[in-house]
């Protein structure tokens, strides 16, 4: 930012509701609690919000207070450089980081996404996902996804279900590109059984497959559908040592820290020759918003976490025909 003024903070959690329990690998999730933070100059004013890592144990308890921690620092006038260096990656600095880009976008009247150094945005293909469930329920679940280009699947490491539950959803939308999760759920015997049968069903993405620090159990795998790091890659600092075992990079701004890095490790996915995927914890549209900024560097946009909310924020994010649009007006606009 041109000036540094001082500020005046907010930082809240709030419980956010889930339409029905959402299963992945090793976890089942019945809400997803966030943290809000709100930077005012008293003029201009700028909201971040984030769910943190679950699996880093960074919740919104501590995301609070991580925040509260430095409050003297962030009210005594804070850019979003200063923040990179004050906080680590995770939760607390996405929210901070996300409403620092607002604050910036109403100070100088000038949108988030030409901060970026964008084009005006264009609307997104974004996965929407299927809980790990019952290969029927599964099915039901994709055809009522009838606006759907793109179905993300999670799957838990049980190898013959997560085979039943991959072709069950590809008999029920054959028209679809299909993207598996595995959420680190997958060791190299089961992994080699399953991925004939994502080649047969037409499988474009295999993401995250085995656990984090495990990554060397794909040296050796024959998988011809690119594989996308998740939990393997948190930061900038991690992109590099993805390249060999990894084609593509899931971007997601709680693991690290915000907008700012994210559109660091974009550049820097890029320069190594890896494509580029932004995802997202459940959430709220002020979360979906500063990813569908990035979004628009990506190859792979899954941005649909508002969906699995009772609630959402007004106005929100607007999914139709498969695309997920974000207005000014839902967060990062010039007013």
């Amino acid at each position: 930012m041109s000036a540094v003024r001082t500020l005046q903070l907010d930082v809240r959690n709030e419980p956010l509701r889930l339409v029905t329990p959402f299963r992945i690998s090793g976890h089942v999730f019945h809400e997803s609690p966030v943290t809000v933070v709100t930077l005012s100059d008293g003029v201009a004013r700028g909201r971040g919000e984030a769910a943190g890592v679950y699996y880093l144990n960074d919740h919104p308890a501590t995301m609070r207070e991580t925040i509260e921690q430095h409050r003297a620092v962030i009210e005594g006038g804070i850019d979003r450089e200063q923040a990179r260096r004050l906080l680590p990656p995770g939760g607390a600095r996405n929210a901070l980081d996300c409403a620092l880009w607002e604050l910036e976008a109403q100070r100088t009247g000038t949108p988030v996404w030409k901060l970026a150094g964008l084009d005006a945005p264009r609307p997104l293909i974004t996965t929407f996902t299927l809980g790990a469930d019952d290969p029927a329920v599964m099915a039901r679940g994709a055809v009522r996804y009838d606006h759907a280009r793109a179905i993300k699947i999670k799957l838990t490491g049980e190898v013959d279900l997560d085979g039943a539950r991959v072709r069950a959803v590809r008999a029920a939308r054959p028209d679809v590109w299909i993207g598996v999760d595995a959420n680190q759920g997958y060791v190299p015997d089961t992994l080699q059984r399953l991925i004939p049968v994502l080649v047969e069903c037409g499988v474009s993405l295999l993401e995250q497959p085995c656990a984090r620090g495990r990554e060397a159990d794909l040296d050796g795998i024959d998988c011809p559908i690119p594989i996308a790091a998740d939990e393997s890659v948190q930061g900038l600092d991690e992109v590099a040592a993805l390249v060999g075992r990894f084609d593509v990079v899931n971007i997601k701004l709680d693991k690290c820290g915000g907008l700012t890095e994210g559109l660091l490790m974009a550049t820097r996915a890029r320069e190594l020759g890896l494509q580029v995927m932004v995802g997202n914890m459940i959430g709220t549209s002020w979360a979906m918003a500063p990813g569908f900024v990035l979004g628009q560097h990506c190859d792979i946009v899954d941005l649909d976490g508002a969906q699995f909310l009772t609630h959402d924020r007004e106005p929100g994010v607007i999914y139709a025909d498969g695309h997920v649009r974000s207005p000014d007006a839902v967060w990062g606009g010039a007013a």
